[in-house]
């Protein structure tokens, strides 16, 4: 694969697990995410445990990674797919349990709506299980009124 002739673009990737070894699961991703081809793992998150928010099973493992990287939009999203595929991810209904779940929160300031891909994730300002690890990274992308909007959801930093 050759380098892509692209200036490098900060992307902000959410990081999710409720089935197995969840902690390891996050773990293991974010070492994934530090080998990601023409990118740079330059930061994430504390690990945070949450209850399941519009989903079901044990509690999630869930955490945020900051990447700079010279992939393209679709081409992140098909490498953390690969990622999620090795640890093992099923999709069998909606919001089912998971091994493991990595979005794509932004990418630079980038706008996107397509059947794959939607930028910034179209959810992101409404759970805290994104608000509180990105808040560790880019506190600046999190206002009052998105504290608001998720005060009334669980969430317990783990220590680290």
């Amino acid at each position: 694969m050759s380098i892509p002739a692209r200036d490098p673009v900060t992307a902000y990737v959410a990081l999710g697990a409720n089935l197995g070894d969840a902690r390891h699961s996050v773990l293991t991703a974010l070492e994934a995410l530090s080998r990601l081809p023409h990118s740079q793992l330059t930061g994430h998150s504390h690990l945070y445990s949450t209850a399941p928010y519009e989903a079901e099973g044990p509690d999630f493992v869930n955490a945020v990674a900051r990447i700079e990287t010279r992939l393209t939009a679709p081409d992140l999203l098909a490498a953390l797919q690969a990622i999620e595929n090795l640890a093992g991810r099923q999709r069998p209904y909606t919001h089912a349990p998971r091994t493991l779940d990595l979005d794509v929160l932004m990418f630079g300031h980038a706008t996107m709506q397509s059947t794959r891909l939607n930028l910034p994730h179209p959810r992101w300002r409404e759970r805290a299980f994104v608000l509180w690890p990105l808040a560790d990274l880019a506190p600046e992308w999190v206002t009052g009124e998105d504290w608001a909007r998720v005060a009334q959801q669980a969430i317990t930093r783990l220590p680290d």
